[in-house]
């Protein structure tokens, strides 16, 4: 992301299908490049005390069966991914790094009394229309996986632009004498990536098994169980069941929870498959006592504590 892009020497290491729009917008490549970062952080993170702990988004592009075979997980990755570059590009238009888009347009609504629209909104049609563009590629083209595959990875990813959508809101600054707020000028911005990986880690554990078989003239995602709800277009959804990932196994992209270690003891039953765990206690230096030192740097003492660890 530090780099301009090339098209000859950047374009050609992406997906075919992704190729033609690295090329007619290399401009918007940094942003990309940061939102799967982001992507890869906020995934490790939502899961850090879970079996599955999203470890295997390292390895990207080159995934394991974990998040190519339509899992729980891969739901939870692709919608996080689409959420990502859409709002990685809808912010980049705003703050003036992409020539050919600028601030949103101003919203249609009136503003609250004493306030009126100005600023730089976020540029959510902009980054929502070439967001689905570049991570739905594959499932547009007719590549990566079966039909249902497809359908599900394009269904998964709409629901986290979905969500980005739902998550634009007001934003306001104060002007007025000696720090009063007689007007304010507001606009419309998008909060942090880290609530909207909240938000569909909910759906995720709520996601719906699906199929994708004919009803009527075309092909649709139905509920896999008969009594299921039906899905919605805020419903996550999978094709197939998650091992437990207890245990190693690659065939199903299983890791295994041998080794992993946690803070707290409150999660190891659970993270541990019941096969017990192992307490010690860990000396770590840190960071302490920072004060700041003019001009211009802040100085620190090293300090140690212990930290009871838990490892399965």
């Amino acid at each position: 992301s530090g780099v301009a892009w090339n098209e000859s020497q950047h374009c050609r290491l992406l997906a075919p299908e992704q190729l033609q729009l690295c090329r007619r917008h290399l401009e918007v490549m940094p942003s990309v490049v940061l939102a799967a970062r982001r992507t890869q952080e906020l995934c490790q993170q939502s899961f850090a005390d879970m079996r599955w702990n999203c470890s295997s988004i390292r390895r990207a592009p080159s995934f394991g069966p974990d998040l190519l075979t339509g899992t729980r997980e891969a739901a939870f990755v692709h919608a996080l991914a689409a959420a990502a570059v859409a709002r990685g590009i809808a912010r980049s238009c705003a703050s003036g790094e992409l020539p050919l888009c600028s601030c949103g347009p101003g919203p249609s609504e009136p503003p609250l009394p004493g306030s009126r629209w100005g600023g730089c909104g976020d540029n959510l049609s902009h980054g929502l229309q070439l967001g689905a563009a570049f991570t739905d590629g594959s499932a547009r083209a007719g590549t990566g996986g079966t039909p249902g595959l497809r359908a599900v990875n394009r269904h998964n990813g709409a629901v986290g632009r979905a969500v980005l959508s739902d998550s634009l809101d007001t934003r306001c600054k104060c002007h007025g004498v000696s720090g009063s707020c007689s007007v304010k000028t507001c606009w419309k911005g998008l909060p942090d990536l880290g609530e909207i990986a909240s938000d569909l880690k909910s759906r995720y554990l709520a996601a719906l098994k699906v199929t994708h078989r004919l009803v009527g003239p075309r092909k649709q995602l139905i509920p896999k169980e008969g009594d299921a709800r039906p899905v919605t277009e805020m419903d996550l959804v999978y094709l197939i069941n998650s091992p437990d990932y207890c245990t190693p196994n690659p065939q199903l992209g299983s890791l295994g929870t041998q080794d992993r270690s946690s803070v707290g003891s409150d999660s190891c039953d659970l993270l541990c498959c019941g096969r017990g765990y192992n307490t010690y206690t860990e000396e770590v230096q840190e960071r302490c006592h920072c004060r700041y030192r003019w001009c211009c740097s802040v100085v620190c003492r090293r300090c140690r504590r212990s930290l009871e660890r838990h490892v399965c």
